[in-house]
């Protein structure tokens, strides 16, 4: 079939032509919008789930909504080599300005100083930095030092500056996981703040399975204070509706038994469906694409995914991390791909103690390649990465 046509979109973060199996998570933010706007209380919004469920998009997707409703937004991606001043003062840089408030000068000075605090005079160029603010910093606001105070600071601010229009403002944060400790913890000091001043600016977050307990770890209160939606994989019917949707755009089709055979190979996670389904594209001779055609693209597309997908992952893990993967993969079982296996399991497998293994695990867990889905458990976050590995040691 023609690849010009090809209307799948196997991209990290990129929305998909159908966006299926997410009208829920949609209808239930359009409330919270709503909600805001007539000044009821709401809670800021987490979405966790694996890699490859489509939490990016789905993200893109609640922020679009709050730009469709008039407010202001902003987005920026956790890392955990940086702290939060910059890239939460850049995204609210661009928030304030899609509010286009005409009296904003004073709040744009609040978030130059919440960004110019840790930079001194002598401090480098690159750590003076400022995302194009123009008007000078305001004195005693949001520069204290203390993260906490100055971020509360800053929310005030800005979710003032909102209700002043009449609208709100949603700062989205992707892999929130990767927030510094003290970060995330005056992240939610400032939620709270925002919350019990019925402002209208709320955080929309997401991040791997986990976020919910390092929250919660951050503070105990965290629970109440955010609304969390896991995103898992697409049931069979939107899986379905991913694949054929975009086909019938393109005048093409599935079988009934290549979309059974499709589901069988992807599991229904979003960017499987999308993977498989441009190699299946390219390779299929015409329409109707049967489950032949699935059969003869499958060990292309599951080759591309092991050198993109997966092995890029496995790459970033030293051999010490590497050995510990591998038993993970030999341990878990082959028909439950996300349930975790016990780490005293690993350390048995390794013929090792649970204690030597532990820089191994914690190591995995900051990479993100591994998360504790119980106490004394771990599980990958990449879907059907146990079965990657299991065929590299076949």
């Amino acid at each position: 079939m023609d690849p010009i046509r090809n209307p799948y979109a196997p991209g990290a973060g990129q929305r998909p032509p159908e966006l299926a199996g997410r009208d829920e998570q949609l209808r239930a933010f359009d409330v919270v919008l709503e909600r805001i706007a007539r000044g009821r209380p709401e809670r800021s919004v987490i979405l966790t789930g694996l890699r490859g469920v489509g939490k990016t998009v789905l993200l893109n997707a609640l922020r679009s909504a709050a730009v469709r409703s008039g407010w202001g937004t902003g987005k920026f991606e956790a890392r955990p080599d940086q702290g939060i001043r910059r890239p939460m003062g850049s995204a609210l840089h661009t928030a304030v300005r899609e509010l286009a408030h005409p009296d904003a000068n004073t709040t744009l000075g609040t978030i130059r100083s919440f960004i110019e605090r840790d930079a001194g005079p002598r401090a480098k160029l690159a750590e003076r930095w400022n995302p194009g603010i123009q008007v000078p910093p305001t004195p005693g606001r949001a520069d204290s030092g203390d993260i906490e105070i100055d971020l509360v600071e800053l929310f005030t601010d800005i979710g003032g500056l909102a209700a002043d229009k009449g609208v709100g403002v949603a700062v989205c944060i992707d892999e929130m996981q990767d927030l510094q400790a003290d970060d995330l913890s005056a992240l939610c000091a400032a939620c709270h703040e925002i919350s019990q001043q019925r402002l209208p600016l709320i955080v929309v977050g997401a991040g791997l399975p986990h976020l919910p307990g390092t929250l919660s770890a951050s503070k105990s209160y965290s629970e109440r204070l955010f609304r969390y939606l896991r995103i898992d994989r697409l049931e069979r019917n939107a899986a379905d509706l991913a694949l054929q949707s975009p086909a019938e755009e393109e005048d093409a089709c599935f079988t009934e038994e290549a979309l059974a055979a499709m589901y069988q190979v992807t599991s229904g996670y979003p960017y499987f469906i999308q993977a498989y389904g441009k190699v299946v594209w390219d390779l299929a001779p015409a329409s109707p694409i049967t489950a032949d055609d699935i059969e003869v693209a499958t060990p292309e597309a599951e080759a591309e995914l092991a050198v993109g997908f997966f092995g890029s992952r496995y790459e970033r893990a030293t051999p010490a991390e590497r050995e510990y993967l591998r038993a993970m993969a030999e341990l878990a079982d082959p028909d439950s791909p996300t349930e975790g296996v016990p780490t005293s399991a690993v350390a048995e497998k390794l013929n090792r103690t649970p204690q030597s293994l532990s820089p191994a695990r914690d190591a995995l867990l900051k990479k993100g390649l591994v998360y504790a889905n119980e106490r004394g458990q771990v599980a990958f976050t990449v879907p059907h990465f146990g079965r990657y590995l299991r065929s590299q040691l076949g």
